[in-house]
């Protein structure tokens, strides 16, 4: 179980980027985070991985506060971030290196196994492509094995054909060990074909304007009249003609 209780979030530079964020995850469930420009999407989900702490409010997983970066919880990034000297292997194996050297590779080819990387494990990221380089992205974050995956924008750079593959490959990943997922996505259909539920922020700082449940069976078809209604009722949420205060000049997203 993951809780955010009445988290905010203020920078150095006086910025409020957050305010009061309430939210509640259970073991298992995909929570996608939808919201406007400058609705500090992406610092919520950087304050849940560790990464940056809180300014007011705490954050717990299964009771034990988050104050920084822990096994449990794997992130995974817009851009692939591979290490371009290491073979994908050796970008699997980067975050266990305090391991014993067979238990490195046993759980890095467990990880690139469960991407379809297997052929590939002595490659180099330059001889990837995208949708290869960032699977390669999800299994270095999964070889730590963590209970929770944080997910930032990680098919956008993809094109449209290759985003639906791998957000495929990632509900493949999901039914087969339930894992929590939590996904930051400016992409409408991708919260409605993955999510459980969908937590939409608006405003300048961000705040949560919906907490919205999709009520769809899987597999989804995006075709569907159900899925239709569900991708408008979120884009009514985020609507701009609803005004909003402006974002501040260094707005984070």
């Amino acid at each position: 179980m993951l809780t955010v209780e009445r988290v905010s979030k203020r920078f150095d530079s006086g910025v409020l980027a957050l305010d009061g964020i309430e939210l509640r995850v259970a073991a298992g469930e995909i929570v996608a985070i939808v919201g406007t420009t400058g609705s500090g999407k992406s610092t919520l989900l950087r304050l849940i991985g560790g990464l940056d702490r809180p300014s007011e409010g705490h954050i717990h997983i299964n009771g034990r506060a988050v104050e920084g970066p822990r096994p449990e919880i794997g992130f995974v990034f817009q851009e692939p971030r591979l290490m371009p000297w290491l073979t994908v292997a050796g970008n699997a194996r980067f975050g266990i290196a305090h391991l014993p050297r067979a238990e490195q590779e046993r759980l890095s080819a467990a990880a690139l196994h469960k991407v379809g990387l297997d052929r590939f494990a002595h490659a180099y990221p330059r001889q990837l492509s995208g949708g290869m380089a960032q699977r390669a992205a999800i299994a270095r974050a999964l070889v730590t094995e963590p209970e929770i995956l944080l997910l930032d924008e990680p098919f956008s750079a993809l094109d449209a054909f290759t985003r639906v593959k791998l957000q495929d490959h990632l509900l493949s990943l999901w039914e087969t060990d339930r894992r929590t997922l939590i996904l930051v996505t400016h992409d409408i259909e991708e919260a409605v074909a993955l999510a459980d539920r969908v937590i939409v922020l608006r405003g300048h700082p961000g705040r949560v304007r919906r907490d919205f449940r999709i009520e769809l069976t899987r597999p989804r078809r995006r075709t569907d009249l159900d899925f239709q209604r569900h991708k408008e009722t979120l884009i009514g949420d985020l609507d701009l003609d609803e005004v909003d205060a402006p974002p501040p000049v260094d707005a984070v997203v």
